[in-house]
């Protein structure tokens, strides 16, 4: 089967508007390629590779994109006109050309390249003090205090390698206790809650509006040794969800957060953590005001590459 390849260039401010247009259109499995990302990946990991392919270097000069897969056919060329309109509409409200050229290009590929071409990119990565993110085709010696995450995102989001990612998994690695539990919501990949189970707790349930995303997770979870801590289910936000957790994360847009917080309380059990994470910079005060107004205080902020993550729990706790 034939797919297009359709490339939006935006900016790195321009990335999570675009991606938010595109999760409304119904389109939830998208690449995202963003130059200061990558430039951030090569400070944390040049120093301990002898050699960097020039084809990965190449990333840091590249202009950033959202990267759509559509098939080719009537319902995929109608999914790109609606595309198309959206991003003509974000080019005409964007008057100081904030958000980038706002082009599309497109191109063909066949399905097995859609699976397979961006794996050379995918390399294991360490995040925090002891996570090593590992693709899965990827061999890793394991060094003293390794914990170690085997990986293979298919076309889920959620790799180790986005800011929004690696922040959330920071927080983690400060939240997750022995023995506590973990709900993730918008798994995406499942990343975060095998992460959570691999640092110690008893038990992660993800969400995600994605059915394939939801499949990918649980297959992870098997490549990890945790399918029996884990479970994943598609779904929109918690409607799937019943139960309280230590920790709820959500590493998913400013939109996003914003309306799932007032539902926080009821699923967050006392003295526990909501780390909310994949939220540019420029909304970051919109997403506290939204989290401060639900009771709850901002315990740690984190930043990376004009991306924001916080850590909260509820006042009176």
């Amino acid at each position: 089967m034939e797919w297009t390849e359709a490339s939006i260039y935006t900016s790195t401010e321009g990335v999570e508007l675009l991606c938010g247009k595109l999760l409304e259109l119904g389109i939830n499995g998208f690449a995202v390629e963003d130059a200061q990302d990558f430039e951030a990946f090569l400070e944390e990991t040049t120093p301990h590779w002898d050699y960097v392919d020039d084809s990965l270097m190449a990333l840091k000069d590249a202009e950033t994109r959202v990267i759509v897969y559509l098939p080719k056919n009537v319902q995929g060329a109608q999914t790109l006109a609606a595309v198309s309109s959206v991003v003509r509409a974000l080019k005409a409200d964007d008057a100081e050309g904030r958000m980038g050229r706002l082009e599309i290009s497109c191109g063909s590929l066949l399905e097995e390249d859609w699976e397979n071409n961006w794996k050379q990119y995918y390399k294991p990565i360490r995040v925090g003090k002891h996570l090593v993110v590992v693709p899965s085709w990827e061999d890793y010696e394991k060094q003293a205090g390794d914990i170690i995450l085997k990986l293979d995102p298919g076309m889920a989001f959620g790799t180790g390698t986005h800011a929004t990612t690696r922040l959330c998994m920071e927080l983690l690695e400060q939240s997750v206790t022995s023995g506590c539990t973990v709900l993730d919501v918008g798994c995406g990949s499942g990343i975060l809650a095998v992460c959570g189970v691999l640092l110690g707790a008893s038990h992660a349930d993800g969400v995600d509006i994605d059915e394939l995303a939801a499949k990918i997770a649980g297959e992870n979870a098997v490549l990890n040794g945790v399918e029996d801590r884990t479970h994943f289910v598609q779904g929109d936000l918690t409607d799937k969800i019943s139960g309280q957790y230590d920790v709820i994360c959500a590493n998913i847009v400013a939109d996003v957060i914003i309306r799932l917080c007032p539902s926080i309380r009821q699923f967050l059990k006392p003295n526990g953590y909501f780390l909310a994470s994949g939220i540019i910079d420029e909304r970051s005060v919109e997403v506290q005001k939204a989290i401060l107004n639900c009771g709850m205080q901002i315990v740690d902020r984190r930043e990376e590459a004009g991306w924001v993550a916080l850590r909260c729990r509820f006042a009176e706790e």
